[in-house]
């Protein structure tokens, strides 16, 4: 399974709202070879690490593609510009992040993650993150990293709840 993450905490300015903007992330994939298979719904989630931007919307898809991982990475970066993303420094609020989170069970790259667009699957941080995991978890909770040999489940049940996540609109 190929897992996406989506993420955005500002507006943009062809798409309006994060969850809008996401909407048409999911659509700008499409248009690029990325089928979208299925998707979590979307969540509000505290920006990490904690600071005085918005909040995030954010969320998984289980997308299907014959692009190889580092051409899907450069078809997400591409998919963030054409939404109105530019990179400027780590940790700062965006109109669109998307992740390669894993790509079926691959293991790529440099875990240490030497730079912001350095491809390395899956994703280094992703079993940190409640953000990623309880989308995760709502797609597919059987899904197990391919380093770690756990479940999303298991990821998401050895990391302390947060209340304040809950699923946009709730």
């Amino acid at each position: 399974m190929i897992l996406i993450g989506l993420g955005a905490n500002l507006p943009s300015e062809g798409y309006g709202a994060p969850e809008s903007t996401l909407e048409a992330a999911l659509g700008l994939m499409a248009e690029r070879g990325v089928s979208v298979r299925r998707c979590s719904r979307w969540y509000r989630t505290p920006p990490v690490p904690m600071s005085d931007q918005p909040w995030y919307v954010n969320g998984v898809a289980a997308v299907e593609t014959g692009l190889s991982p580092a051409s899907l990475l450069n078809v997400l970066q591409a998919t963030e510009k054409a939404l109105g993303r530019a990179r400027r420094t780590r940790w700062e609020a965006r109109v669109a992040d998307l992740d390669l989170l894993a790509y079926g069970t691959q293991i790529i790259g440099d875990h240490g993650r030497t730079g912001e667009t350095a491809l390395a699957v899956p994703h280094p941080r992703l079993h940190e993150r409640l953000f990623v995991l309880i989308p995760l978890v709502e797609l597919d909770r059987h899904w197990r990293h391919p380093i770690l040999g756990k479940t999303a489940a298991d990821l998401l049940a050895e990391l302390p709840p947060d209340p304040r996540i809950k699923p946009f609109g709730a």
